[in-house]
């Protein structure tokens, strides 16, 4: 139960940074684009890897691993909506 209440707060993880890739937002729209590539491929693989690590953990022990990333994913949440909304 665990790895998949991880992994539907993985894909909101996802859903979020999409949609602060797509925003239009001053800062990304002043990066080269290659830069904006690289920057794009390693945010992906970096939540890629916070992912697996919480879902191995998940797996493994308590449930404080599934709490700590349910708050950084509102977080992101929060996050992406105020960039969004161009706050």
């Amino acid at each position: 139960m665990g790895i998949a209440f991880a992994f539907v707060l993985g894909i909101a993880n996802f859903f979020a940074q999409r949609v602060v890739l797509d925003s239009g937002h001053p800062l990304l729209a002043s990066l080269s684009p290659d830069r904006y590539r690289l920057a794009r491929a390693g945010s992906l693989a970096l939540e890629f890897a916070l992912l697996v690590a919480v879902m191995l953990a998940s797996r493994e022990g308590p449930d404080a691993w599934l709490a700590v990333y349910a708050l950084y994913t509102l977080g992101n949440a929060s996050a992406a909506w105020l960039i969004r909304r161009g706050l």
